[in-house]
């Protein structure tokens, strides 16, 4: 009895990108959570320039720094509440029963 391998030299072939409903909604929810993140993180960064200008006498006037500064406080505040109901979200899948 003899034993033949078919094929055995040629290569893998290269699996088709994933392009499932799940991954397509993984990846745009990713995409969402990062835009925000940087969105955020720039709205911090201008409300603390704003302070800094104020520090140092050239804010144009305390009107806008005020606007700054609660910008930065409130998208922060949706960020944390966004997580808050990821988060919830997360736990209510992981309770169910499979």
């Amino acid at each position: 009895m003899s034993i033949q391998i078919t094929g055995a030299g040629a290569p893998l072939s290269l699996r088709p990108a994933d392009t499932s409903a799940v991954s397509t909604a993984k990846n745009g929810f990713a995409d969402i959570m990062k835009s925000t993140i940087d969105q955020v993180n720039q709205a911090q960064n201008s409300g603390d320039k704003a302070i800094e200008q104020l520090n140092t006498g050239n804010a144009e006037s305390l009107h806008e720094v005020m606007l700054a500064v609660e910008e930065a406080d409130i998208s922060l505040k949706m960020l944390v509440q966004m997580r808050n109901k990821a988060l919830a979200a997360y736990e209510e899948i992981m309770r169910m029963q499979l």
